[in-house]
């Protein structure tokens, strides 16, 4: 499922809404209230969110839980993808792009500080690659498509809600790809088309 509908973007555009959906994609189904154990934050506040969330088809009720006093929440299947398109409302659509870059970035500051674990192996700890590319527009949107594509499977199999748990060896892991195009580099030469 794809969401492109700016109120559904909007709804998006808020720092533990993004959290909440992050952790259902992980953990599967899940309360309120164990959200906001997790998370840090009042069953109230989750509450609202989550119903804001489910208002505009991003996640659903998965029914009561043990308990029976308590209704527990999915992300929705299959998955939404958000796509901010060219009909969208330009100042949410970066709105809610600054909001991932600023999530993404202190994820990986703060798993740099994290100690590492009886599951980090070499080569598992990090995997920050940086590179300096020379491509067309077509080519970074080709580029784009491949990295999707190469993540994908690996995507699907994470929180379903037929098998949350992980195999052996296996482990949540966050990836975050960012093509930025660089500015102009102004020389203040004038290239006339010869060679000097």
């Amino acid at each position: 499922m794809q969401i492109s509908d700016p109120r559904a973007i909007r709804a998006l555009a808020h720092p533990l809404r993004l959290d909440l959906l992050e952790l259902l994609a992980r953990a599967g189904p899940a309360t309120a209230a164990q959200c906001g154990r997790i998370l840090g934050v009042g069953q109230a506040n989750c509450s609202f969110h989550l119903r804001q969330l489910a208002k505009y088809g991003l996640v659903e009720d998965a029914g009561p839980a043990r308990d029976r006093r308590e209704r527990t929440w999915q992300v929705i299947d299959p998955r939404p993808t958000i796509r901010v398109t060219a009909g969208s409302d330009a100042l949410v659509g970066r709105q809610l792009e600054r909001i991932v870059v600023e999530r993404e970035t202190q994820a990986i500051l703060d798993s740099l500080d994290r100690p590492r674990d009886e599951h980090d192996t070499p080569g598992s700890r990090t995997g920050i690659v940086a590179a300096i590319a020379t491509v067309t527009a077509e080519e970074a949107a080709e580029l784009q498509e491949k990295w999707k594509a190469l993540l994908e499977p690996y995507i699907a199999r994470t929180g379903t809600t037929a098998d949350p748990r992980h195999h052996p060896g296996q482990r949540h892991v966050r990836y975050f790809m960012a093509a930025t195009p660089m500015p102009t580099i102004d020389t203040g030469e004038q290239h006339d088309g010869h060679d000097h």
